[in-house]
């Protein structure tokens, strides 16, 4: 004899929705809310990462073919975060040029204000994350308080018919379970997703890290044309007075 397998209507989830009391209800509908947001977050921040992942990388490939900080200057315009190390960096150097023979000081004030400016970029890539790690956390707990509810009201209902039958206790407990399957379909992708994002960020953290390595090592550079070119002409005054002393 051929078996139907499907749930009769009034046990669908979506007659279940519509059966529901209002409180459980309402916390269906947050959950809903919570679980869209937390695929609306996914993809927008996908999009930015790998976007952000791109530049940075061309980026790195630029400042690795510069012989100097303004030269990186003008070819990292195209990334925000790059742009703004180099020109961190020119800036830094140029407040400094009164100051003679600092070098050691201008490169510690340099990795201090890109340390800085690196820290900042790590926050704003986490941006918005903080959504997903909130679902994650509560909706299992606002699931079970739907659950709760729900079923505290199937018993307050079979209480007041004074019907004890499994047909009557049923439809009650089934829409408080939903409840608590809508918690669980929220909170976990949000967790997995949390946590891909929070990959995705640490993996951009180090390619700004790399990017500051590479700024850096400009600055030296120019730092050591710069003295050798007042050694040279140290060496050239020098001689002129040797020369004039004989």
């Amino acid at each position: 004899m051929p078996t139907d397998m499907r749930l009769p209507p009034a046990f669908s989830p979506w007659e279940m929705f519509l059966n529901a009391g209002p409180v459980v209800k309402a916390v269906m509908l947050v959950l809903i809310v919570a679980s869209v947001l937390t695929w609306t977050v996914f993809i927008a921040k996908t999009i930015e990462f790998l976007r952000v992942r791109a530049r940075l990388a061309r980026a790195e490939s630029v400042l690795e073919e510069a012989d100097t900080l303004g030269g990186g200057e003008v070819e990292t315009r195209h990334c925000r975060i790059a742009h703004t190390l180099v020109m961190a960096a020119e800036t830094e150097r140029a407040r400094s040029s009164d100051i003679p023979d600092d070098t050691d000081g201008l490169k510690e004030r340099i990795v201090l204000h890109l340390e800085r400016l690196e820290a900042a970029e790590g926050r704003r890539l986490m941006r918005g994350t903080g959504l997903l790690a909130t679902v994650g956390a509560t909706s299992p707990f606002v699931g079970l308080f739907g659950t709760v509810w729900g079923i505290m009201t199937s018993f307050t209902g079979i209480a007041a018919s004074k019907a004890t039958t499994l047909a009557v206790v049923a439809p009650g407990i089934a829409e408080a379970l939903l409840a608590t399957a809508l918690g669980l379909v929220a909170a976990i992708p949000a967790v997995v997703i949390y946590n891909h994002l929070a990959r995705q960020s640490a993996a951009c953290r180090a390619q700004v890290s790399d990017l500051t390595a590479l700024v850096m090592r400009l600055v030296s550079r120019d730092l050591g044309r710069m003295q050798a070119l007042l050694a040279q002409g140290q060496i050239v005054r020098l001689g002129s007075r040797a020369a004039g002393a004989e």
